[in-house]
């Protein structure tokens, strides 16, 4: 275990935001949030991060646990006269100085180094988050809807680019997203919240869950369902990354529908 919630319960003006809620990251994972606006997804990461206490219940760290964090929104100051690598560095050990090089080919940002940051795209801007959440080497990083202000074409780049964090770096992955086409093609388990967890598991089950159908519409759960069987079919015929591009784009704005 590396970092956990416990049964953990908080209100917000009076409003009952996470009801008993408990989820745990394992080594390895690499689960997905989803669910409703204001379903308390961004206050659970916050909780689990040390942001938020939480009213009820106990959130649990592994001892010396090093974990990243990209939040929901980081507005910077255009008026900031900071490149991108002084950027990545900020309150950075100068121990993990080795491990940048590597981050930044990697994520393929290497020619944004000494372009100042307000100049960046939406992309870019991204990959330099995530390599500033990597570059100290955790264990687990934790992302808020980091592809929410992405075209399609983005949204698959940067879920592609998590992918192979995942499998290359052996780091967990916990996100909250909203674009459920993705969410069932890159992601190992899935968590339906809305206020509580509604339903959790594998894509595969949980698209068939009664629950994700009264949250998200049956059309929803019917995509998802034949989403899936032709996602293991492929998968079982080693074409797994070609189809979902093909995919994606046939399927590019159901995503948005929870949210009208």
């Amino acid at each position: 275990m590396i970092i956990s919630a416990d049964n953990i319960s908080h209100r917000f003006n009076n409003r009952v935001v996470l009801d008993q809620v408990s989820l745990e990251v394992k080594k390895g994972d690499f689960i997905t949030i989803i669910g409703p606006n204001g379903a308390g997804k961004s206050t659970l990461l916050k909780c689990l991060m040390g942001l938020i206490t939480p009213d009820h219940g106990q959130i649990k760290r592994k001892p010396y646990s090093r974990i990243g964090y990209i939040p929901q929104r980081m507005a910077v100051n255009p008026s900031l006269p900071i490149t991108v690598a002084r950027f990545i560095e900020l309150n950075k050990s100068k121990a993990s100085t080795p491990n940048r090089s590597t981050l930044t080919d990697d994520l393929g940002i290497n020619d944004l180094a000494h372009k100042p940051i307000h100049s960046l795209s939406g992309g870019e801007w991204q990959r330099v988050l995530l390599a500033r959440a990597l570059q100290d080497e955790p264990e687990a990083i934790i992302l808020d809807e980091p592809a929410q202000n992405l075209d399609i074409s983005g949204q698959l780049q940067f879920y592609k680019t998590l992918d192979e964090i995942h499998q290359n770096r052996g780091i967990a992955i916990l996100m909250v997203s909203h674009d459920l086409h993705m969410v069932m093609a890159s992601t190992q388990q899935v968590v339906c919240l809305y206020h509580h967890i509604c339903c959790s598991g594998a894509p595969q089950t949980v698209a068939r869950d009664p629950e994700f159908a009264h949250l998200f519409g049956q059309d929803m759960a019917k995509m998802m369902a034949i989403y899936q069987h032709q996602h293991d079919h492929d998968h079982h015929h080693g074409h797994h990354h070609d189809h979902h591009h093909d995919h994606h784009h046939g399927h590019e704005h159901h995503g948005e529908t929870p949210h009208g």
